[in-house]
Order: structure tokens, then sequence, then C-alpha cells
């Protein structure tokens, strides 16, 4: 039952993730396009483009941690795996209990920041987009971390059980 949830929830946030972080960057790339088309054909420029480049960036930024804990790319020292061998399975679930922290912290004062935002009403300077979008990410992103930490760890268990059964 747990593992069926797991697999449909993964596949919900995998189509999310992996559209939005398409779609944005393409967005991204045609406005950069344009704009660098226009300065150096007709010696004018988009300011607005360059804002919301910066803005794609933080969004993908983001985004790509959830997908970066998905696929175990997420930033190790192995190092000491390496060395102690037999430690593989308490620094792995050491890495992802701090995983698992790190998202409730972002979920936490993100939301904190969030809040602050939609009660100071600030906007971007050029395209005028409320703030509190850009910083809704944060607790979005905690969310996706954790649900995705969870299901890493899900499948260590299950590997680990399996390879106790076969020795």
């Amino acid at each position: 039952m747990t593992g069926k949830t797991l697999n449909v929830l993964d596949k919900v946030l995998t189509f999310f993730e992996d559209w939005t972080l398409f779609i944005s960057v393409i967005v991204a790339l045609v406005a950069l396009f344009f704009n660098v088309v226009l300065r150096y054909g007709f010696n004018y420029t988009l300011a607005w483009s360059e804002e919301l480049v910066r803005e794609v960036i933080i969004y993908t930024t983001f985004i790509g941690c959830c997908s970066a804990v998905k696929n175990g790319s997420m930033i190790k020292i192995d190092a000491s795996v390496q060395l102690f061998p037999r430690l593989k399975t308490v620094l792995t679930y050491f890495s992802n209990t701090v995983i698992l922290i790190f998202s409730v912290m972002m979920m936490v004062y993100g939301w904190q920041m969030a809040a602050m935002q939609a009660r100071t009403f600030q906007k971007t300077l050029i395209l005028q987009i409320p703030l509190v979008y850009l910083y809704a990410i944060l607790p979005l992103t905690g969310v996706l971390m954790f649900i995705r930490t969870l299901q890493v760890m899900y499948q260590d268990f299950r590997q680990a059980e399996a390879e106790t059964e076969n020795a």
C-alpha cells in the first residue's frame, strides 16, 4: 500500500518538476534570446527580461533541489563510506535525516518569509510581481524535498530489507 502510494506520488511530483522546469527555462531562454537580438541588432534592451531570467534561475534552483534528492545527486562526502563501507547504511540514513531537518526548516522559515512579504505588499522593480509569489517557492520546495526524502528513505529501507533476505 505504502509503496503504491509513493509510486503514484513520485509520478505526479516528477511530472510537476519536469514540466515546470522545462517551461520556465524555455520562457527564460526565449526572453533572453529576444533581449540579445534586440540589444545587438537594434541597440535596444529589454530590462524586464533580465529580471525574469533572475527569477527563473531562483525558481529552477529550488525545484532542481527536489529532483536532486530524488536522483540521489545531492552533494555528499562519500570518502567516509569508501574508508568504512560498513557505515554506508548509517551515513545514508544520517544524510537523509539532515535533509529532512533542512526541508522542515525551509517550510517553517520560508512560510514566515512569504507571510512577511504578503504583509508588506512588496513587488519586483520592473515586472511588478508580488514578492510573496517568489518567496512561496521556499515552503513549497521544503514540502517537495521532505516528500522526496521520505521516498528515498523508503526505497533504501526496502533495498536493505531485500539484501538481508537474500543474504
